[in-house]
Parts: C-alpha cells; sequence; structure tokens
C-alpha cells in the first residue's frame, strides 16, 4: 500500500496541507523547526493512533486550534482518516474509512503499516527492554494475527496476579491465577519465538546490503523472561515468597527481552554510530517485509533527517537497499546534498521543500 494524497490540518505546526505523494520515494526538505518531522509524525499517527515523538496527544495540536485532521487516499482507492478534538466539549477521536466509522484505531493498523526510523531510534538499543518489546511486538501485531488477542489476554491475567500478590491472596487463588498466567506467558514466548527467528532470517538480507563486512558475525538473542531450562510454573513456584514480599510478578512474558550481538558481546559497543544505525534501518526494513508477505500490504517507511549519523558511503548503502524494498518511503532531510546518494535514477519520487509547515514541490 501506498498513501496518494495526504491532507493535514492543525498537526503541530502544520495548517493545512493537501499533496499527492509518490508512490516510491520521498523526500521532504527543510530547516529543523519547519515541519518536515512534524509530516512524519502525522502520517506515523494516521497508521498507530499515537506520536513517535510524544506521549501527550494535545502536544500534536496546532495552537490556538481545537482539533487536528490527517487523512489519506490510497493507491486501493480506499480512504483513511483520523479527527481528535480537545476541549470540554471537544474530547474525542474519529476514525474513519471509507466514510465509515471504526470503534479502534487498531482499525486504522490493519489497514496500514507504517514503520519509523528517527535519531531517537538508537533508544532501541541504549533504551530499556520496553523498547525492544515494543519494536517487536509490533511486528508480531501485523505477521502473527493471533498475537493481539493473546497479548490482551496475558494483559488482564497479569493484572490479576499482580493483585494477588499484592493484597497475599490465599494460596489457592494465587495458585489458581499463576497456572494460566504460566500457561498465557508461554503462549505469548511461542509466538515471539517464532517471529525473532523468522526476523533474524529476513535481516540476514538487509544486513548484506547494508553492513556487509559484519553482517554474518550479528545475531539476535532472544530471552523469553524466564530461565529458559525451566518451566516458567517452577520457577514462580521458586520465588514465590520474594513475588509475595515485592507485589508483582518477577518473571514471564511481561519480561521479554532481544539483545543484539556481535561477536559475543553487544552490538552497540562495537559499531559506530553511523553502522548502528544502518543497522536500525536493516532491522526495520527486514520487518516491513515480513509484514507485506503476510499482510500482502506493502508497509510505508518514514527516515526522519537521513543526513544524521550517515556518511556518503552509508547513504550509498541504504539507497541500494531503498531500490529493493519495494514499497513506499519517505525521506526527511536538512538540505539536497543530504539525500543526493539516495535519488533513484529513474524519476520514480518527488522532492518537497517545507517552510513553517508549509510544503511545495520542488524542481528537479
Amino acid at each position: 500500500m501506498s498513501i496518494g494524497k495526504l491532507f493535514i490540518q492543525y498537526f503541530r505546526n502544520i495548517d493545512n496541507v493537501s499533496i499527492d505523494l509518490h508512490s516510491d520515494v520521498n523526500f521532504i526538505i527543510g530547516d529543523n523547526g519547519s515541519g518536515k518531522s512534524s509530516l512524519l509524525e502525522a502520517v506515523f499517527y494516521l497508521g498507530h493512533g499515537k506520536s513517535f515523538r510524544s506521549t501527550k496527544v494535545e502536544n500534536l495540536l496546532k495552537h490556538e486550534k481545537n482539533s487536528f485532521v490527517v487523512s489519506a487516499k490510497t493507491d486501493k482507492n480506499c480512504q483513511l482518516g483520523v479527527r481528535k478534538g480537545f476541549g470540554a466539549s471537544a474530547s474525542h477521536s474519529e476514525v474513519r474509512i471509507d466514510g465509515e466509522k471504526q470503534s479502534k484505531f487498531s482499525s486504522l493498523a490493519k489497514n496500514v503499516a507504517v514503520q519509523v526510523i528517527t535519531p531517537e531510534s538508537f533508544i532501541l538499543f541504549f533504551g530499556g527492554p520496553k523498547q525492544r518489546r515494543r519494536f517487536i511486538d509490533l511486528g508480531l501485531f501485523h505477521v502473527k494475527h493471533s498475537f493481539s488477542d493473546h497479548w490482551r489476554e496475558f494483559s488482564r491475567i497479569l493484572k490479576q496476579r499482580n493483585a494477588c500478590l499484592r493484597r497475599k491472596a490465599d494460596y489457592a487463588t494465587l495458585s489458581y491465577w499463576t497456572e494460566v498466567f504460566a500457561e498465557s506467558s508461554e503462549q505469548i514466548a511461542k509466538l515471539r519465538d517464532e517471529y525473532v527467528n523468522e526476523l533474524t532470517k529476513e535481516l540476514s538480507f538487509w544486513l548484506k546490503i547494508m553492513l556487509p563486512s559484519v553482517s554474518d558475525d550479528i545475531v539476535i538473542q532472544y530471552l523469553q523472561g524466564w530461565n529458559s531450562k525451566k518451566s516458567l510454573i517452577d520457577v514462580l513456584s521458586q520465588y514465590r515468597d520474594k513475588e509475595l514480599a515485592i507485589g508483582y510478578s518477577l518473571f514471564g512474558a511481561q519480561k521479554f527481552d532481544v539483545r543484539f550481538i556481535l561477536n559475543g558481546t553487544s552490538l552497540d559497543n562495537q559499531l559506530s554510530r553511523g553502522q548502528q544505525k544502518l543497522f536500525l534501518l536493516a532491522i526495520t526494513f527486514a520487518q516491513a517485509k515480513l509484514i507485506e508477505r503476510v499482510n500482502r500490504v506493502k508497509p510505508i517507511l518514514l527516515i526522519d533527517d537521513v543526513g544524521a549519523e550517515l556518511d556518503i558511503h552509508s547513504r550509498a548503502l541504504l539507497n541500494s537497499a531503498i531500490a529493493a524494498i519495494e514499497c513506499q518511503v519517505i525521506v526527511t532531510a536538512i538540505d539536497k546534498a543530504a539525500v543526493e546518494q539516495l535519488v533513484p535514477l529513474q524519476e520514480n519520487y518527488k522532492m518537497f521543500h517545507v517552510k513553517h509547515g508549509k510544503l511545495s514541490v520542488m524542481s528537479e
């Protein structure tokens, strides 16, 4: 899938923007603060119902306005739209697909898969396990269709078990919730393990393009959330008293993590910042292809500030990957020089300039 026409109103510093995007590659050029990242954020919001830059949705609203709108018409002639209202009389969200109201943002996510790489994406390395879980689970949502139901049920069970631990429930009650918690955790772990194996295989292809010198030496280490040599029920039995003392579950699917290893040690300790960004791009491209293969919908890739961390040689490697990905890509940069190595030889791209939240088509 690709976005044909994109409409944004009162989002961040964007007043009104209506543009026709290219189905392959789009470049958004502009100074810092001009609105180029806001455009990517609006596309991301359309696919996820949230921002990749802020946890506070009110920060997305243009100053002195009471609602914002993001809508798109796809190459399949599907119309997707979100309106978010604010204030005592208008605090609500309205989601529409082809004119019909939807009750959940997840309806949009099933129709459009958006992936983003930003300068802040390094948190995937330096942040805690939560960030890496979020990345893996995003792919799982699209690739393993039963995952969202399993995760919803697991989250409910986890809350119940933690409540039992906090109030020091009787033995029979805690034992019941421990048993169903262990069973649910193992279901989630199985899906994640399968997905990480699929992602690892697909990643190998993209690493050979973007990090050929170390591609064969990088592995993804899967940590399910408890000792893999023991059953979860046995681990929980061993630490029962400790969990009762602290009031929450120490082990289980909520503690899952992945680590990126190069020659036996953490990848971020051995690669330069530019190489780390190429790895982030490679794993994002790999996830995008897995989503496409299962959903038969081409994801949209957003790459913010492509010039940051990447030298000319790295951008040339990225160009080869963009040519191979065969999906819509939207790239932002401060100036045209930062994207020279990314411009396709064929004329299958568009270039836009953004200033004060207003976009215009740039001449070649």
